[in-house]
Protein backbone atom coordinates (compact mmCIF):
# COMPACT_ATOMS: atom_id res chain seq x y z
CA UNK A 1 0.00 0.00 0.00
CA UNK A 2 1.14 3.33 -1.16
CA UNK A 3 2.19 5.40 1.84
CA UNK A 4 1.11 9.51 2.78
CA UNK A 5 3.38 11.81 2.00
CA UNK A 6 3.61 15.37 3.39
CA UNK A 7 5.26 18.13 2.33
CA UNK A 8 8.55 19.41 3.27
CA UNK A 9 9.82 22.77 2.23
CA UNK A 10 13.67 23.33 1.83
CA UNK A 11 15.87 26.00 0.23
CA UNK A 12 18.31 25.58 -2.57
CA UNK A 13 20.94 24.87 -0.23
CA UNK A 14 19.52 22.83 2.10
CA UNK A 15 18.36 20.22 -0.93
CA UNK A 16 21.98 20.85 -2.01
CA UNK A 17 22.80 19.08 1.77
CA UNK A 18 19.91 16.53 1.65
CA UNK A 19 22.15 15.63 -1.86
CA UNK A 20 25.30 14.85 -0.15
CA UNK A 21 23.65 13.18 2.44
CA UNK A 22 21.43 10.84 0.39
CA UNK A 23 22.34 11.13 -3.42
CA UNK A 24 19.39 8.53 -3.71
CA UNK A 25 17.07 11.71 -3.57
CA UNK A 26 18.46 13.90 -5.91
CA UNK A 27 16.14 13.00 -8.67
CA UNK A 28 13.37 14.44 -6.42
CA UNK A 29 14.81 17.59 -4.88
CA UNK A 30 14.23 19.90 -7.54
CA UNK A 31 18.01 21.38 -7.29
CA UNK A 32 17.54 23.08 -10.96
CA UNK A 33 15.05 25.41 -9.08
CA UNK A 34 16.01 28.73 -7.19
CA UNK A 35 14.35 29.59 -4.02
CA UNK A 36 12.13 27.17 -1.31
CA UNK A 37 10.41 24.43 -3.15
CA UNK A 38 8.07 22.08 -1.40
CA UNK A 39 9.12 18.27 -1.98
CA UNK A 40 6.84 15.27 -1.12
CA UNK A 41 8.16 13.04 1.41
CA UNK A 42 6.88 10.23 3.30
CA UNK A 43 6.96 10.02 6.93
CA UNK A 44 10.18 7.37 6.55
CA UNK A 45 12.25 9.66 4.11
CA UNK A 46 11.93 12.65 6.38
CA UNK A 47 12.90 10.51 9.68
CA UNK A 48 15.63 9.26 7.74
CA UNK A 49 16.81 12.54 6.40
CA UNK A 50 16.76 13.87 9.86
CA UNK A 51 19.04 11.21 11.10
CA UNK A 52 21.49 11.67 8.48
CA UNK A 53 21.73 15.39 9.13
CA UNK A 54 21.96 15.50 12.42
CA UNK A 55 25.18 12.60 12.46
CA UNK A 56 26.43 15.16 9.93
CA UNK A 57 26.52 18.36 11.85
CA UNK A 58 29.92 17.24 13.77
CA UNK A 59 31.55 16.77 10.90
CA UNK A 60 30.54 19.98 8.60
CA UNK A 61 33.41 21.86 7.34
CA UNK A 62 32.02 25.22 7.83
CA UNK A 63 29.48 27.42 9.63
CA UNK A 64 27.17 27.54 6.59
CA UNK A 65 26.59 23.49 6.20
CA UNK A 66 25.98 23.95 9.93
CA UNK A 67 23.15 26.46 9.61
CA UNK A 68 21.88 24.19 6.88
CA UNK A 69 21.76 21.00 8.72
CA UNK A 70 20.23 22.76 11.75
CA UNK A 71 17.48 24.46 9.21
CA UNK A 72 16.93 20.80 8.22
CA UNK A 73 16.49 19.56 11.49
CA UNK A 74 13.93 21.49 12.41
CA UNK A 75 12.03 21.36 9.26
CA UNK A 76 12.10 17.82 9.53
CA UNK A 77 10.94 17.76 13.42
CA UNK A 78 8.44 19.85 12.47
CA UNK A 79 6.71 17.83 9.98
CA UNK A 80 7.20 15.08 12.15
CA UNK A 81 5.67 16.44 15.25
CA UNK A 82 2.62 17.31 12.88
CA UNK A 83 2.30 13.98 11.11
CA UNK A 84 2.46 12.09 14.38
CA UNK A 85 -0.94 10.04 14.40
CA UNK A 86 -4.28 11.44 13.33
CA UNK A 87 -5.41 12.20 16.54
CA UNK A 88 -2.80 14.72 16.90
CA UNK A 89 -3.91 16.86 13.76
CA UNK A 90 -7.66 19.19 14.82
CA UNK A 91 -10.47 18.12 12.39
CA UNK A 92 -10.19 21.71 11.30
CA UNK A 93 -6.64 21.23 9.85
CA UNK A 94 -6.74 17.62 9.40
CA UNK A 95 -6.82 16.56 5.44
CA UNK A 96 -7.77 12.73 4.31
CA UNK A 97 -5.70 11.62 1.55
CA UNK A 98 -7.07 8.96 -0.87
CA UNK A 99 -5.54 6.99 -3.65
CA UNK A 100 -8.33 5.93 -6.03
CA UNK A 101 -7.62 3.54 -8.53
CA UNK A 102 -9.70 1.66 -11.44
CA UNK A 103 -10.31 -1.63 -10.53
CA UNK A 104 -9.20 -4.34 -13.58
CA UNK A 105 -7.45 -1.17 -15.29
CA UNK A 106 -4.40 -2.21 -16.71
CA UNK A 107 -2.11 -0.21 -16.79
CA UNK A 108 -3.76 1.28 -14.22
CA UNK A 109 -5.75 4.12 -13.77
CA UNK A 110 -5.87 5.86 -10.78
CA UNK A 111 -5.59 9.58 -8.59
CA UNK A 112 -4.29 10.56 -5.15
CA UNK A 113 -6.47 13.21 -3.88
CA UNK A 114 -6.64 15.26 -0.30
CA UNK A 115 -9.64 16.12 1.11
CA UNK A 116 -11.16 17.72 4.42
CA UNK A 117 -13.46 15.65 6.54
CA UNK A 118 -17.06 16.07 4.71
CA UNK A 119 -20.11 13.31 3.69
CA UNK A 120 -19.36 10.49 1.40
CA UNK A 121 -21.79 11.88 -0.96
CA UNK A 122 -19.27 14.98 -1.09
CA UNK A 123 -16.30 12.34 -1.51
CA UNK A 124 -18.80 10.78 -4.32
CA UNK A 125 -18.37 14.39 -6.04
CA UNK A 126 -14.40 14.42 -5.68
CA UNK A 127 -13.83 11.32 -6.85
CA UNK A 128 -15.86 12.00 -9.82
CA UNK A 129 -14.48 15.47 -10.55
CA UNK A 130 -10.85 14.03 -10.21
CA UNK A 131 -11.44 10.58 -12.20
CA UNK A 132 -13.38 12.43 -14.99
CA UNK A 133 -16.30 10.97 -14.78
CA UNK A 134 -19.84 13.01 -15.55
CA UNK A 135 -22.17 12.11 -12.24
CA UNK A 136 -24.23 10.66 -15.26
CA UNK A 137 -25.31 7.57 -13.10
CA UNK A 138 -26.14 5.76 -9.79
CA UNK A 139 -23.24 5.03 -7.75
CA UNK A 140 -22.57 3.57 -4.10
CA UNK A 141 -19.85 3.10 -1.59
CA UNK A 142 -19.51 -0.61 0.21
CA UNK A 143 -17.31 0.02 3.45
CA UNK A 144 -17.18 -2.86 5.96
CA UNK A 145 -20.20 -5.24 4.12
CA UNK A 146 -22.27 -2.39 4.54
CA UNK A 147 -23.67 -0.28 1.53
CA UNK A 148 -23.70 3.37 1.23
CA UNK A 149 -25.45 5.71 -0.88
CA UNK A 150 -28.16 8.44 -1.64
CA UNK A 151 -31.35 6.78 -0.59
CA UNK A 152 -33.37 9.13 -2.57
CA UNK A 153 -31.81 8.23 -5.76
CA UNK A 154 -30.65 4.60 -5.01
CA UNK A 155 -34.66 3.79 -4.22
CA UNK A 156 -35.71 5.21 -7.54
CA UNK A 157 -33.87 2.53 -9.33
CA UNK A 158 -33.95 -0.39 -6.82
CA UNK A 159 -36.89 -1.82 -4.76
CA UNK A 160 -36.09 -2.56 -1.21
CA UNK A 161 -32.65 -1.01 -1.43
CA UNK A 162 -30.94 -1.07 1.94
CA UNK A 163 -28.02 0.93 2.35
CA UNK A 164 -26.64 3.43 5.08
CA UNK A 165 -27.23 7.26 3.94
CA UNK A 166 -24.37 9.18 2.32
CA UNK A 167 -25.45 12.26 2.24
CA UNK A 168 -24.83 12.57 6.35
CA UNK A 169 -22.46 9.80 7.08
CA UNK A 170 -19.01 11.50 7.32
CA UNK A 171 -15.41 10.16 6.15
CA UNK A 172 -14.31 10.11 9.95
CA UNK A 173 -17.11 8.09 11.06
CA UNK A 174 -16.05 5.28 8.47
CA UNK A 175 -12.13 5.47 8.93
CA UNK A 176 -10.22 4.05 12.23
CA UNK A 177 -9.49 6.63 14.83
CA UNK A 178 -5.75 5.53 14.89
CA UNK A 179 -5.51 6.66 10.88
CA UNK A 180 -4.34 3.23 9.80
CA UNK A 181 -5.02 2.65 6.45
CA UNK A 182 -8.29 0.69 4.96
CA UNK A 183 -10.02 0.28 1.50
CA UNK A 184 -13.06 0.12 0.46
CA UNK A 185 -14.89 0.37 -2.99
CA UNK A 186 -16.60 2.84 -5.24
CA UNK A 187 -19.09 1.86 -7.81
CA UNK A 188 -19.92 4.39 -10.41
CA UNK A 189 -22.76 3.25 -13.39
CA UNK A 190 -24.25 -0.18 -12.09
CA UNK A 191 -24.90 -0.97 -15.65
CA UNK A 192 -20.74 -0.52 -17.05
CA UNK A 193 -19.87 -1.71 -13.31
CA UNK A 194 -17.07 1.23 -12.66
CA UNK A 195 -15.42 -0.26 -9.13
CA UNK A 196 -13.05 1.40 -7.93
CA UNK A 197 -10.60 0.66 -4.79
CA UNK A 198 -10.50 3.79 -2.84
CA UNK A 199 -7.23 3.01 -0.34
CA UNK A 200 -7.51 5.91 3.06
CA UNK A 201 -3.99 6.36 2.99
CA UNK A 202 -3.55 8.55 5.92
CA UNK A 203 -3.94 12.28 7.70
CA UNK A 204 -2.47 15.27 7.17
CA UNK A 205 -2.05 18.79 8.48
CA UNK A 206 -3.41 21.41 5.38
CA UNK A 207 -0.69 24.11 4.38
CA UNK A 208 -1.40 27.75 5.60
CA UNK A 209 -3.02 29.48 2.84
CA UNK A 210 -3.19 25.84 0.95
CA UNK A 211 -6.68 25.14 -1.48
CA UNK A 212 -8.45 21.82 -1.43
CA UNK A 213 -9.67 19.45 -2.39
CA UNK A 214 -7.00 19.13 -4.39
CA UNK A 215 -5.26 15.49 -7.24
CA UNK A 216 -1.88 15.41 -5.77
CA UNK A 217 -0.77 13.00 -9.06
CA UNK A 218 -2.38 10.30 -10.98
CA UNK A 219 -1.69 8.72 -14.12
CA UNK A 220 -4.07 8.28 -17.68
CA UNK A 221 -7.12 9.57 -18.72
CA UNK A 222 -10.40 8.69 -17.21
CA UNK A 223 -12.35 6.23 -19.58
CA UNK A 224 -15.43 7.57 -21.68
CA UNK A 225 -18.94 7.25 -20.15
CA UNK A 226 -21.23 4.41 -21.63
CA UNK A 227 -18.23 2.39 -23.17
CA UNK A 228 -19.18 -0.70 -21.83
CA UNK A 229 -17.15 -0.72 -18.36
CA UNK A 230 -13.60 -1.88 -17.85
CA UNK A 231 -13.75 -4.82 -20.77
CA UNK A 232 -15.61 -2.50 -23.21
CA UNK A 233 -12.95 0.41 -23.18
CA UNK A 234 -10.09 -2.15 -23.80
CA UNK A 235 -12.13 -2.99 -27.15
CA UNK A 236 -12.39 1.37 -27.67
CA UNK A 237 -8.76 1.53 -27.18
CA UNK A 238 -7.97 -1.32 -29.59
CA UNK A 239 -10.36 -0.04 -32.43
CA UNK A 240 -9.41 4.04 -31.82
CA UNK A 241 -5.71 2.51 -32.44
CA UNK A 242 -6.55 0.66 -35.77
CA UNK A 243 -8.13 2.29 -38.64
CA UNK A 244 -8.56 -0.56 -40.10
CA UNK A 245 -11.25 -1.69 -36.96
CA UNK A 246 -14.91 -2.12 -38.02
CA UNK A 247 -15.71 -0.39 -35.22
CA UNK A 248 -13.24 2.83 -35.69
CA UNK A 249 -14.74 5.26 -37.95
CA UNK A 250 -18.15 5.27 -35.15
CA UNK A 251 -15.48 5.53 -31.95
CA UNK A 252 -13.35 8.55 -33.56
CA UNK A 253 -16.95 10.35 -34.44
CA UNK A 254 -18.42 9.73 -31.23
CA UNK A 255 -15.59 10.55 -28.91
CA UNK A 256 -13.21 12.58 -31.08
CA UNK A 257 -9.55 12.59 -30.42
CA UNK A 258 -8.85 10.72 -27.43
CA UNK A 259 -5.12 9.75 -25.36
CA UNK A 260 -5.78 7.04 -22.96
CA UNK A 261 -2.39 8.67 -21.60
CA UNK A 262 -3.43 12.16 -21.02
CA UNK A 263 -3.83 13.70 -17.19
CA UNK A 264 -3.40 16.77 -15.78
CA UNK A 265 -2.93 16.61 -11.55
CA UNK A 266 -3.73 20.46 -11.97
CA UNK A 267 -6.62 20.48 -13.86
CA UNK A 268 -8.13 17.66 -12.10
CA UNK A 269 -7.90 19.92 -8.90
CA UNK A 270 -9.46 22.38 -10.78
CA UNK A 271 -12.67 20.52 -11.41
CA UNK A 272 -12.43 18.98 -7.99
CA UNK A 273 -13.01 23.13 -6.56
CA UNK A 274 -15.17 23.70 -9.28
CA UNK A 275 -17.54 20.71 -8.38
CA UNK A 276 -20.51 19.51 -9.80
CA UNK A 277 -23.54 19.97 -11.48
CA UNK A 278 -26.58 18.43 -9.72
CA UNK A 279 -28.14 16.15 -12.47
CA UNK A 280 -30.92 15.65 -10.31
CA UNK A 281 -32.33 19.24 -10.64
Amino acid sequence: MSKPTFSTRLTLAQRKVVAELMPAFVDRLLLDARNQRVLRLTFDEIVAIQKKALSAIPGAENGMKRNSLRHIIDVTSKVIDESHGTGSIPRIDRLYQFKITLNESAPSIWRRIQVRNCTLDKLHEHIQTAMGWSNSHLHQFKIAGARHGDPELLNDGFEDFDCIDSTVTKIVEVIPEDGKQISFVYEYDFGDGWEHEVLFEGCLRAEKGGRYPICVEGERACPPENVGGIWGYSEFLDAIADPEHEEHAAFREWIGLFDPEKFDAEESSKMMRRGLPDWRR
